[in-house]
């Protein structure tokens, strides 16, 4: 009796530890990351003007503030 009582409290402290371990987050490193991701594609041509939107949308320039 008392070997099941120590195998159910062991079981319910690796559940407690597993349930308080992070994974990897699935996020994009930047914003160049994600958007060149989508743009896989069998023709080149189409694969670089998409990647070059990209360029273009997460440049650094589109971040600067005007006052």
């Amino acid at each position: 009796m008392e070997k099941k009582k120590m195998v159910i409290l062991l079981a319910v402290v690796l559940l407690i530890l597993s349930a308080n371990i992070d994974g990897v987050k699935s996020d994009a490193f930047d914003c160049y990351d994600a958007c060149s991701t989508a743009c896989v594609n069998p023709n080149t041509r189409v694969m670089a003007r998409c990647d070059r939107k990209c360029q273009i949308r997460c440049s650094p320039a589109d971040r600067v503030i005007l006052n």
